[in-house]
C-alpha cells in the first residue's frame, strides 16, 4: 500500500499553486490529509480542493507541525522565513521560489535530469525556474549521448510567469488598445523596476531587473541554474529572456554545441525516446511546438532541429512547454513523487 502523506500547499491561492492543487488530484497523490497555509490576511477563508471545502490557516511554524511535504510557492520572503521552521518540523519542503537555489546545500532537481541530487537534501529542495527547466529536459538526452558544451538560448516567456496580476494586466490593455483608450502599464517588464511598459501588442526584452553585468536576474538564474542541475559547472551558457503577450506557455529558441559528433537523426532518435519531451518536428507538414497547443500540457515539446549551417556540432531547437506546469508545479509535485519512489519521505 501507498504511503499517505500529510501535505501543506503555501500560497495556494497564486497561478502556481492553484496548479499544484490541480496536479495533486490529477496525479492522485497520495494524501492523507492537506492544509492550505497563508498569510495573516487570507486566513479564515476557505478554499476548494477535490470538492471538499477549506479552511487557510495561517502560515506560521506551529502550522507545519506533523506535515510531510510542504509546497511553497508565496514569494522568496515567505520561503525564507517558514521553509527553514517546517523543515525544522519533519517536514520536506520543495520551494518554488528562487530563494533557495543556489544555496550549495539544496538540491535543485528536475527528475528527467537529476534526480539522484534528491538523496542530498537536508530538509529543502528547490524547484528550478521555468524557463529552466523545459529546456534541460530538452538538453539531458542529448547532453548524455553527445557531450554539452554551449548553449545559447533566447526565451519568449508568457506572462503568466509574472502571475495572475500581469495575466489581467494583458487582457486589460488589450481591450484599452481596441477601444482607443490610453494604455495603463503598472507591473511589467518588472514590478519593482522604476518604469513598467504595456505587454499588449509589445514584447519586452526584459524579465526581472537588471544585474550589474548587464544580463537581468532572469538571464542569470538560467545560467547558474543550467550549469548546477546538470553538473556543468564549466558549460557555456548565455541567455536572453523576453516577455511576449501570450498568456500561457514559454517558447525558446536555443542554440546548443555538443562535443561528438551528431546528425540531425541522431538528436530527432534521442529526443524521440526521452522522458518528459514530445518530439514534434515534420516541416514537411508545418508541425512545430506553439504555446497555444501545449497550454495545459504536461510534457516539454522540441522541434525546428536544425545542423548549423557553418559547425556540424551546432544544432538549433525550438523548446516549449506550459510553465505553470512542468515549468512549476507539475515540476514540483514530481520531486515529490520521486522522493516517494525513492524511500525518501
Amino acid at each position: 500500500m501507498t504511503k499517505q502523506l500529510t501535505v501543506a500547499i503555501v500560497g495556494a491561492t497564486g497561478a502556481v499553486g492553484s496548479k499544484m492543487k490541480e496536479q495533486l488530484i490529477k496525479r492522485k497523490f497520495p494524501i492523507k490529509h492537506i492544509k492550505f497555509l497563508a498569510s495573516a490576511r487570507s486566513a479564515g477563508k476557505e478554499i476548494e480542493f477535490d470538492d471538499k471545502s477549506y479552511i487557510i490557516e495561517e502560515a506560521t511554524p506551529e502550522a507545519f507541525e506533523g506535515v510531510d511535504v510542504a509546497l511553497f510557492s508565496a514569494g522568496g520572503s515567505v520561503s525564507a522565513k517558514l521553509a527553514p521552521e517546517a523543515a525544522k518540523r519533519g517536514a520536506v519542503v520543495i520551494d518554488n521560489t528562487s530563494h533557495f537555489r543556489m544555496h550549495p546545500e539544496v538540491p535543485l532537481v528536475v527528475p528527467e535530469v537529476n534526480r539522484g541530487d534528491l538523496a542530498k537534501h537536508n530538509g529543502i529542495i528547490a524547484n528550478p525556474n521555468c524557463s529552466t527547466i523545459q529546456m534541460v529536459v530538452a538538453l539531458q538526452p542529448i547532453r548524455e549521448k553527445f557531450g554539452l558544451s554551449k548553449v545559447l538560448v533566447s526565451t519568449y516567456q508568457a506572462v503568466s510567469g509574472s502571475g495572475v496580476s500581469a495575466i489581467e494586466e494583458l487582457r486589460t490593455q488589450s481591450e484599452q488598445w481596441d477601444a482607443g483608450k490610453d494604455v495603463e502599464a503598472n507591473i511589467l517588464p518588472a514590478k519593482s523596476d522604476k518604469k513598467h511598459y504595456p505587454i499588449a501588442r509589445n514584447v519586452l526584452p526584459q524579465i526581472d531587473v537588471f544585474t550589474e553585468n548587464g544580463f537581468t536576474y532572469e538571464e542569470m538564474k538560467m545560467i547558474n541554474e543550467t550549469k548546477k542541475i546538470m553538473h556543468l559547472p564549466e558549460l557555456h551558457v548565455a541567455a536572453t529572456c523576453v516577455r511576449v503577450p501570450v498568456v500561457s506557455g514559454h517558447s525558446e529558441s536555443v542554440y546548443i554545441e555538443v562535443e561528438n559528433d551528431a546528425t540531425i537523426q541522431d538528436i530527432f532518435n534521442v529526443l524521440k525516446d526521452a522522458p518528459g519531451v514530445v518530439l514534434q518536428d515534420d516541416i514537411s507538414q508545418q508541425i512545430y511546438p506553439m504555446p497555444i497547443y501545449v497550454e495545459g500540457e504536461d510534457p516539454v515539446y522540441v522541434g525546428r532541429i536544425r545542423q548549423d549551417l557553418d559547425n556540424k556540432k551546432g544544432f538549433h531547437l525550438w523548446i516549449v512547454s506550459d510553465n505553470l506546469l512542468k515549468g512549476a508545479a507539475l515540476n514540483s509535485i514530481q520531486i515529490a513523487e520521486a522522493m516517494l519512489e525513492d524511500n525518501l519521505l
